[in-house]
C-alpha cells in the first residue's frame, strides 16, 4: 500500500480527519474513560481548524453552571478573516447531553480527577473533541511507565534482530 492511501493510526472512521492530539495527556495522566463531544465554534475558528492549526497542550475542561467549557485551547486567528476574527484562547462550549454531563460531572468531581481533551478532529464535517476523564500521575509513576516502555522496546528489537 502506498503512502497516499494510508489512514492515520488514530482514525477510527473513514469520515474522520485528525486536527491535533494532546500527546502529553497520555504521559501526565491516567485516562480512565473518554467521551466524544461537539464543540461550539465561530466561522473563523472552523476555517483555522480546517488549515490544521490548533493546540491542546495546556487545554482542560470544566463544568460551569451545568455546562462543560473548554479552556486554554489555542486556535490561532484565521488570516483572511480580518476584523471578524476570534480571540485565540477564548473559552469554548462543549456540546453534550445532560445525562452525559451529569455522569461525567459526578466522576470529575472526585479528588484528583480532571477533564482533559485528548484529540480534536472533524467527523462527518463537524468539529469534535475526545474528552478524557483523567487522574494525574505522580513523578514516580511516570518514571515507572517509561522504564516499562523502554524494556518493551528492547525486547522487540532483540526479537527482530534474531529473525
Amino acid at each position: 500500500m502506498n503512502a497516499k492511501n494510508r489512514k492515520p493510526a488514530d482514525a477510527e472512521h473513514d469520515n474522520e480527519r485528525l486536527i491535533c492530539r494532546n500527546r502529553k495527556a497520555q504521559h501526565n495522566f491516567d485516562v480512565l474513560g473518554s467521551l466524544e463531544c461537539g464543540i461550539a465554534l465561530l466561522g473563523s475558528e472552523v476555517k483555522s481548524l480546517r488549515c490544521g492549526k490548533a493546540s491542546l497542550e495546556e487545554a482542560y475542561a470544566r463544568i460551569k453552571e451545568g455546562e462543560v467549557w473548554l479552556f486554554n485551547c489555542d486556535i490561532p486567528e484565521y488570516r483572511e478573516a480580518n476584523q471578524f476574527n476570534h480571540p485565540p484562547k477564548r473559552p469554548r462550549k462543549l456540546l453534550l447531553h445532560r445525562r452525559e454531563i451529569k455522569r461525567f460531572a459526578a466522576q470529575a468531581a472526585q479528588k484528583g480527577m480532571t477533564l482533559v481533551p485528548l484529540r480534536l478532529y472533524f467527523k462527518r464535517g463537524k468539529a469534535k473533541v475526545l474528552l478524557g476523564l483523567c487522574r494525574g500521575r505522580k513523578l514516580h509513576d511516570k518514571r515507572e511507565i517509561l522504564k516499562k516502555e523502554e524494556t518493551q522496546r528492547e525486547i522487540r528489537r532483540a526479537v527482530q534482530h534474531r529473525r
